[in-house]
C-alpha cells in the first residue's frame, strides 16, 4: 500500500510540477538590426528604473561644499565616455553612442523618444548657475553643426575676387551650414563636472551629487583647421534632468563582458571615471588655474581632495 502511494504521488507531482521557462530560439528572420547583433533578446536592458537616492533634509546638512571637477577623455579609463565615434559621417554603432552623442540626440529630439528631452543652457564659459534662457533646437544645432546661411557665401575665383556669372551677377553656394564653424565631436576631449559634496548627519556619511556637465571642445582655427590651444566650453546640462536619458544609454564595459551592462548613469553614480578638481567655492570665486600654474595646480586639487576625506575622518573616534 506504502508502495502504491508513493508511485501515485510521484505521478501527481510530475504532472503539475514546472520547469524553467524555455528561452525562445533565435529568431533568424527578424529584421531588427538590434535583435540580428544579439544571439539572445536583450529587451530587460531597453528601459531601467534610475538609481534611487536618499531624500535630503537642509536641517541634516552638517556640512557642504561645491566642487568642479575636469574629465580628460585621452586617459583609458574614461574612454566609454569619449568611444564610439562615427564610423563615418552619419553612421555609428547599433547598440551604443559616446556620451556627447547622447546629450545631443536628447537635446535636439533625435532619439525619438516622447518625453525625454533635456535643456541646455549656453554661454558656458561665464555661467555654469543655470540662469539664462536655454537654448532652443535650432541654436544648438547651430552652435555644433555651424550656423545655417539662408543666403550661400561668394565663391571667389582663383585671383580672391568675387565670381560673376555670364549676366554680371554674383556667383554663391548654395544655401547651407557653415562648416568652417562646425564642431568636429572628436575633438571633444574634456568634459566638466559640478558637483555638491555634503555630510548628511541622518545617515552619517559624506556623500556627493552631480549637479552639472560641460562638454570642452578644442578649439581649431577655422581657416587652417590648426588647433589654437584653446579650450571651449560649449553649454551646461542639469544632471538630474539627463538621467532619464543616460539610464538607459549604454556604455561599454571596460571588465569587457558585455552579459553585464553599463549605463552612463551608472558611471556617473558609482564615480567609475578618473578627474581632476579644478575649482572649490571659495570667497574669490577663483579657479585653480587662476592663482596656480602646473605642479602646483596638481598639488592644489589633491590638497582639496584631501581635505575633504579629512572632514569625514575626523567626525570619527578610533
Amino acid at each position: 500500500m506504502k508502495k502504491i502511494f508513493l508511485i501515485t504521488f510521484s505521478l501527481f507531482l510530475v504532472h503539475f510540477s514546472h520547469g524553467q521557462e524555455i528561452i525562445a530560439p533565435f529568431k533568424e528572420d527578424s529584421e531588427d538590426p538590434q535583435k540580428m547583433n544579439y544571439v539572445y533578446d536583450r529587451a530587460q536592458h531597453n528601459e531601467r528604473e534610475k538609481v534611487q537616492l536618499s531624500k535630503i533634509r537642509e536641517a541634516d546638512m552638517m556640512w557642504s561644499r561645491k566642487i568642479w571637477r575636469e574629465i580628460d577623455l585621452r586617459q583609458r579609463v574614461n574612454f566609454p565616455l569619449y568611444y564610439p565615434q562615427e564610423i563615418r559621417k552619419g553612421v555609428r554603432t547599433i547598440d551604443r553612442k559616446n556620451l556627447f552623442d547622447v546629450l545631443y540626440d536628447a537635446a535636439v529630439g533625435n532619439d525619438g523618444k516622447d518625453g525625454e528631452s533635456i535643456r541646455v543652457w549656453g554661454e558656458a564659459k561665464d555661467d555654469d548657475e543655470f540662469r539664462g534662457p536655454w537654448l532652443s533646437k535650432s541654436e544648438i544645432e547651430d552652435l555644433i553643426l555651424g550656423a545655417y546661411e539662408e543666403v550661400g557665401q561668394i565663391i571667389e575665383n582663383r585671383d580672391g575676387e568675387d565670381s560673376v556669372d555670364v549676366n554680371g551677377n554674383l556667383v554663391r553656394y548654395a544655401p547651407g551650414r557653415d562648416e568652417a564653424m562646425a564642431i568636429n565631436k572628436k575633438d571633444i576631449k574634456k568634459w566638466r563636472v559640478k558637483e555638491h559634496w555634503f555630510f548628511d548627519k541622518q545617515r552619517s556619511v559624506m556623500d556627493v551629487r552631480i549637479i552639472g556637465l560641460c562638454p570642452v571642445v578644442d578649439g581649431r582655427d577655422p581657416v587652417t583647421k590648426e588647433f589654437t590651444g584653446e579650450e571651449i566650453p560649449l553649454f551646461w546640462v542639469y544632471f538630474p534632468e539627463c538621467r532619464k536619458v543616460l539610464k538607459n544609454a549604454l556604455a561599454f564595459n571596460m571588465a569587457k563582458n558585455e552579459a553585464e551592462n553599463k549605463t552612463y548613469e551608472d558611471i556617473f553614480m558609482k564615480r567609475m571615471f578618473a578627474s581632476t578638481i579644478t575649482k572649490e567655492g571659495n570667497v574669490q570665486n577663483r579657479a585653480i588655474a587662476d592663482y596656480m600654474v602646473g605642479l602646483d595646480a596638481i598639488l592644489e586639487a589633491e590638497r582639496i581632495k584631501e581635505e575633504i576625506f579629512n572632514i569625514e575622518h575626523d567626525l570619527w573616534e578610533y
